[in-house]
């Protein structure tokens, strides 16, 4: 079985920070990307960010300069440092990894944690 905890949301003031973690546990044989994903109110799911096993990252416009994702290959987790945070940055945030165990590869998300930005 393989689990992905989430933890770090909560209510944060606009032009503030926060920051969400993501471990995935369980029989993992390797862990190709990692990533964040939010999903708003009345919205569809979309990405945030992403990050591969060597490091390399990749940005939705719409936080770039202000969202910093990386990665602890060694304890299989995930960071998503939120700066500058705005309203419209409130959402329900997902983990997303996708790894191989011993059935194959495939997407795995965590639970969600909730992010709010508000005065």
């Amino acid at each position: 079985q393989v689990q992905l905890v989430e933890s770090g949301g909560g209510l944060v003031q606009p032009g503030g920070s926060l920051t969400l973690s993501c471990a995935a546990s369980g029989s993992i044989f390797r862990i190709y990307v990692m990533g964040w994903y939010r999903q708003a109110p009345g919205k569809e799911r979309e990405l945030v960010a992403t990050v591969d096993s060597g490091s390399i990252t990749n940005y939705s416009e719409s936080v770039k300069g202000r969202i910093t994702i990386s990665r602890d290959n060694a304890k299989n987790t995930v960071y998503l440092q939120m700066n500058s945070l705005k309203p419209e940055d409130t959402a329900v945030y997902y983990c997303k990894a996708v790894l191989s165990t011993a059935t194959g590869i495939r997407n795995y998300w965590g639970q969600g944690t909730q992010v709010t930005v508000s005065s």
